[in-house]
């Protein structure tokens, strides 16, 4: 194969923006994955390497839903979902890690659901 195929290029615009990208106690990480079946968000603190919250499109308070009308409405309930569980847990401030994918469509989604709920980033 010639040239460089598109889960490498991922793999180093996640690897540039981790490197500005830090998750403090103060402010976590909200990190976005998304696959072709599902999206998963969770919020680190990478000062101390733990996972303080996390919701996907396999938690059942989303997955328990009516379902929407398409992937970014699935999307949408991640990203309120995972606000308010980071509410609940006294988290108000995060940075957003969209992990090297394109900031649109359902990363967006998430982001957009999740600011919308409370979180500020």
């Amino acid at each position: 194969m010639i040239g460089i195929d598109k889960t490498e290029k991922r793999a180093r615009r996640k690897h540039s923006i981790r490197l500005k990208l830090v998750g403090s106690t103060e402010r976590p990480r909200l990190s976005v994955y998304r696959s072709l079946k599902h999206i998963y968000a969770q919020v680190v603190d990478d000062t101390n390497g733990t996972t303080l919250a996390a919701a996907s499109t396999l938690t059942a308070a989303v997955k328990d839903q009516p379902k929407g009308k398409g992937k970014t409405a699935v999307a949408k309930r991640v990203g309120e979902e995972l606000a308010k569980i980071c509410l609940a847990k006294n988290i108000d401030k995060v940075v957003f890690d969209r992990n090297g994918f394109d900031y649109h469509g359902r990363v967006a989604a998430v982001a957009q659901a999740a600011r919308d709920a409370g979180l500020k980033f």
